[in-house]
């Protein structure tokens, strides 16, 4: 039966291990695609147009923000990020999911433009010294990135009341199962099943 696809949506403080779960989501489900944003800032080497971002300029971006053409989107530093609402809409009227890695601000915005095509997931650590040792682990940061980036989890985490759902991040493949169950059952929403009503009228007429 033909289906309207759905929009993914996760979120976490760094370090809890969203980007972790969204890569194995993606390797693991070929009707879910990662959302491209667009960004006014310069391609680096080995970034594709189309597939890493769409590159726009700033007056370009600025057109599209006033044409209404993005679902979201927020200035970062000196650029410009977005995402466009033209492929996603594509994506979901051909029955195809998308995924968002995004911050409950995007989440927030996303919420608004697309209200029933979007499953919010928010992924929490198991603890908060968990979490400091996962981004000590990383390795990538300095001490002081790390203090700076536990005392923006606080307030990260405040917003989780804001998602349909919660999983708590104890080890990874068992996350992973966790959102790839909330994403069958959400495939399954009887509003989501296009073909659904004039399947049971067959049914009932015996069909």
């Amino acid at each position: 039966m033909a289906r309207r696809g759905l929009m993914l949506v996760l979120s976490s403080p760094s370090g809890a291990g969203k980007t972790t779960i969204s890569r194995a989501l993606l390797e693991r489900d070929d009707n879910l695609s990662l959302s491209v944003s667009a960004t006014t800032r310069k391609p680096r080497p080995g970034e594709v147009e189309g597939r890493d971002y769409f590159f726009v300029s700033d007056g370009e971006f600025e057109r599209m923000v006033q044409a209404d053409e993005f679902l979201e989107h927020a200035d970062v530093f000196d650029h410009r990020y977005a995402t466009p609402r033209g492929p996603v809409e594509k994506a979901l009227s051909e029955g195809r999911d998308v995924l968002f890695d995004v911050d409950w601000q995007g989440a927030q915005q996303l919420r608004h433009a697309a209200r029933d095509d979007l499953v919010g997931v928010f992924i929490l650590p198991p603890s908060h010294d968990e979490l400091e040792r996962r981004l000590h682990t990383r390795a990538q940061d300095s001490e002081e990135v790390v203090r700076g980036r536990m005392a923006k989890a606080a307030s990260e985490m405040s917003h989780w009341s804001d998602y349909d759902y919660i999983v708590v991040n104890r080890e990874i493949e068992e996350s992973v199962a966790a959102v790839q169950a909330i994403l069958a059952a959400e495939r399954l929403r009887r509003e989501r099943q296009l073909d659904l009503p004039g399947f049971v009228t067959h049914l009932c007429a015996g069909n």
